[in-house]
C-alpha cells in the first residue's frame, strides 16, 4: 500500500519542511513494513507538497505512525499536512465490487 500526506507551506515554511522530511524518513524507514518515500513539490502550486511513502500494508503503515520516534520527527513535517484521506491500496488489492454502492 501507500500513503500519500499532501503538504501546504509557501517560502520560509517550504524550506524547513523540505529539510524536515529528511529524519522522518528516517525514522520511518527503521520501523518494520516500511519499503520507501519521497518528498514531492506540486509543478502547479509550488506550496503544495506531497509525502508519498509505500509500505508492506496498511497495519505496518499505522504502527510506524504510533512510534515515538516517528512522533518526534515528524511533528515539523505533520503542522502542514492536509486534513483528508491518504492511505491508498494498488488497484490490484481492490475488489472490483468495494466502491459500489
Amino acid at each position: 500500500m501507500f500513503a500519500v500526506t499532501r503538504l501546504r507551506a509557501t517560502g520560509q515554511d517550504g524550506e524547513s519542511l523540505a529539510t524536515a522530511v529528511a529524519p522522518l524518513l528516517a525514522a520511518l524507514a527503521a520501523r518494520p513494513g516500511f519499503r520507501d518515500g519521497e518528498l514531492g513539490r506540486s509543478a502547479d502550486d509550488p506550496s503544495l507538497w506531497a509525502l508519498v511513502t509505500r509500505w508492506d500494508g496498511v497495519g505496518s503503515y499505522r504502527r510506524a505512525l504510533s512510534a515515538a520516534d516517528v512522533k518526534i520527527a515528524g511533528a515539523p513535517v505533520w503542522v502542514h499536512a492536509l486534513d483528508e484521506p491518504g492511505v491508498y491500496l494498488p488497484s490490484d488489492d481492490v475488489r472490483s465490487d468495494e466502491g459500489d454502492a
